[in-house]
């Protein structure tokens, strides 16, 4: 066997085994949460009474609403900030450009406990916000923004930068072609980077922990009746209910993406026939 072949074997092993370590656990999980066995391991037979459960307790309801509303609110925020900010960055010269994008993965790689005392000692003594949901708004804003521009700066690079000149050229003002020509192109990059932030913002807990004191969202809850009454059966309903809305809202992004690819590859095929 030759050396290339070897390579190829062990990384395909290696693949496999990281594939099967990753997602093991999961498929182990979305078993016993069919069964109303209260250790993993034990099956009591198939039902649906935990996902019943979870559908009719007031608290983890009230927990899925706010993790919900913060995230969605702060994902719509983060998308239209960091896009604008992208696009901001991409226009600069090189020398401003490698010093805004260093500024730009600092929240990213800065520990999430430094992040959460600042945010904390930020709305406590410099600026007072009353209401607890717009704190936490706020602050999964500011630490899901780099992820969207670091989703839509890659997209700007791919950009044919005559198109938005040939379109102020034919009459159209700097905002009309941003909106009509640029943006339209950023679509894949937009959504693939709302997506992340809403994926950092639902599994956020030490900055929701720090900021609000009152405002319980799922990873908050999880962690409360873990420390209090240990792993409840109905936790493993709610980890696969999580899951699968990820996994449902990641395949629509992904077909939508795909969708806006190929028709603007089609646009593109059908313009160079035509020269």
């Amino acid at each position: 066997m030759s050396k290339q072949k070897k390579t190829l074997l062990l990384s395909i092993v290696f693949l496999v085994i990281m594939i099967i370590l990753t997602y093991l656990p999961v498929a182990i999980l979305t078993v016993y949460s069919f069964t109303e066995s209260k250790t993993i391991g034990v099956w009591n037979g198939f039902s649906f009474e935990l996902y019943k459960e979870l559908f009719t307790d007031d608290e983890i309801l009230t927990a899925l609403k706010n993790t919900l509303i913060i995230g969605l609110s702060a994902s719509a925020l983060a998308v239209v900030l960091g896009t604008l900010a992208a696009i901001g960055i991409h226009s600069m010269k090189k020398a401003p450009r490698m010093v805004m994008e260093s500024i730009n993965q600092i929240t990213m790689v800065n520990a999430d406990i430094v992040t959460a005392i600042g945010f904390m000692l930020l709305f406590l003594f410099v600026i007072f916000i009353p209401n607890d949901y717009a704190s936490l708004i706020i602050a999964h804003t500011v630490i899901c923004t780099p992820y969207v521009i670091m989703s839509v700066l890659p997209r700007l690079s791919q950009l044919n930068p005559n198109v938005y000149e040939a379109g102020l050229d034919l009459g159209a003002t700097p905002v009309r072609a941003l909106f009509s020509i640029i943006l339209p192109q950023l679509i894949p990059a937009v959504i693939a980077g709302f997506a992340l932030a809403f994926t950092i913002s639902l599994d956020d807990f030490t900055i929701s922990t720090f900021v609000s004191s009152s405002v319980e969202t799922i990873p908050r809850f999880l962690y409360n009746k873990l420390k209090v009454k240990g792993v409840m059966p109905v936790l493993r309903a709610l980890s696969v209910f999580i899951m699968a809305a990820v996994f449902v809202v990641l395949i629509v992004i992904n077909f939508f993406s795909m969708r806006t690819e190929r028709k603007k590859q089609q646009i593109e095929k059908n313009l160079g026939g035509a020269k």
